[in-house]
């Protein structure tokens, strides 16, 4: 501590530039103390006092001046890194309990931010700084490095992920070596998430991470990515939390079809096979992320998706809860769609036709009712004689169900009377 309150007063700028290097050195080395910010928050507080000072300096310093990430930093920029940040995390806040809300629930903050905040801040400016070498650096940023690094996502403070993001992308972006390494470790993460814990806090960092990642991989996509896609990215829409990393999801799985439309038909067929059967918000969720694959879908892949796909809409159509029924009626409302289901009016109508019939009459919500209107009246633009053909195909299915209802009916009937004119037989059988 006395060695932190002596070296406080020496500044960079009122230094001779020989002197720099070895105080920049032993100004690293005194932010390697550590304080307790949680059992005792006013203990040292002179102390903390000193070493958020020598925080702020160095990232002011490492900011402005040019020259000064010399050979001699690197381990101890890294080394103060590590020994501020590389920590085991708390056991979470709320283990067993309903998933985290952020619009509801408050997320839990670092004791610590003061500090952390600042060592977070000088290890950006240090790996932004036009001074630094990766050349160098890999030494000391090595896959341990990172592996600690991404140990760290699973913070519950956002403030930590946000700053993590940034700093794991821009060493995504300057470590080649490390990049394949990377990829297959968040991998790890997700694997574990969707089948073992179900529980990380990171999970919508590390993905917005890869939204940038997939936008630059290079074309033909290699086998390696198609199977990330198939076998993490769209098992990831099955955990009980999506709300909380939805958005990210749905980005990456568009910048793949964006790549490559012909992963279309296995990603649209697997969000089919993990489609929500009594989560009405997760519904709307899927429905979002579909018109958002429908919005770059290629005619051609559409084609050999839309049965099942209309399938499903139509059972979204006619679900009682108004919410999933008005997000699958919004479809109506995109242009591209439309021409979609125009060029093949022929298969889409007489999929949706008795769902939009049925309910037209028999949903319970009024603003249903108009969207299925609306919805009826564009199918009849489109091609009246198709809607007429499946207006009387409709009607004579109903009748032909009405006619087996009065069957059953009679059968039943005269079952009864048989029974009612023989109870011998009936007596023998009890």
């Amino acid at each position: 501590y006395l060695k932190c309150n002596k070296l406080s007063s020496n500044s960079f700028f009122n230094s001779p530039t020989q002197e720099r290097e070895e105080l920049f050195i032993q100004k690293l080395r005194q932010c390697c103390v550590l304080f307790d910010f949680v059992s005792d928050p006013l203990s040292d507080l002179k102390f903390k006092e000193v070493k958020r000072a020598g925080l702020n300096e160095m990232v002011e310093y490492i900011t402005h001046s040019r020259d000064v990430v010399t050979e001699a930093i690197y381990p101890e920029a890294v080394t103060m890194f590590s020994v501020n940040l590389f920590r085991t995390l708390p056991p979470s806040s709320n283990p067993t309990g309903a998933e985290f809300d952020p619009e509801e629930d408050e997320p839990t903050l670092e004791a610590a931010w003061p500090h952390l905040q600042l060592v977070y801040e000088f290890f950006l400016r240090f790996l932004e700084s036009p001074d630094f070498q990766p050349n160098i650096a890999k030494k000391y940023i090595d896959q341990k490095f990172v592996l600690a690094l991404l140990d760290l996502f699973d913070s519950e403070d956002p403030r930590e992920r946000d700053f993590l993001k940034t700093i794991l992308h821009r060493i995504y972006g300057k470590f080649l070596g490390l990049r394949a390494y990377i990829r297959r470790q968040i991998n790890h993460i997700f694997y574990r998430f969707i089948y073992e814990t179900e529980h990380h806090n990171g999970i919508a960092e590390l993905l917005e991470i890869l939204g940038s990642i997939i936008n630059g991989f290079a074309l033909p996509l290699k086998e390696e990515h198609k199977m990330f896609l198939i076998r993490v990215l769209l098992p990831l829409h099955k955990v009980k939390s999506l709300s909380v990393y939805h958005p990210q999801l749905a980005y990456c799985v568009v910048q793949f079809l964006e790549k490559e439309s012909s992963l279309t038909e296995p990603v649209i067929v697997g969000l089919l096979k993990f489609w929500p059967k009594t989560h009405s918000p997760k519904e709307v969720m899927f429905l979002n992320e579909l018109e958002e694959i429908l919005d770059v879908i290629e005619p051609s892949e559409f084609s050999k998706v839309m049965e099942p796909l209309f399938r499903q809409l139509a059972k979204c159509v006619s679900s009682p809860h108004f919410q999933v029924a008005e997000r699958a009626l919004y479809y109506w409302n995109n242009e591209y769609i439309m021409s979609l289901i125009s060029d093949n009016a022929a298969r889409v109508l007489p999929i949706m036709f008795p769902a939009l019939y049925r309910n037209s009459k028999s949903h319970w919500n009024k603003t249903i009712h108009g969207l299925i209107y609306n919805a009826l009246k564009l199918f009849m633009e489109m091609n009246q004689k198709l809607f007429d053909d499946c207006t009387q195909q409709y009607k004579a299915e109903k009748q032909k169900g009405r006619f087996r209802m009065k069957e059953r009916e009679e059968m039943w009937q005269k079952i009864e009377e048989l029974a009612r004119l023989n109870p011998q037989a009936l007596d023998k059988r009890w």
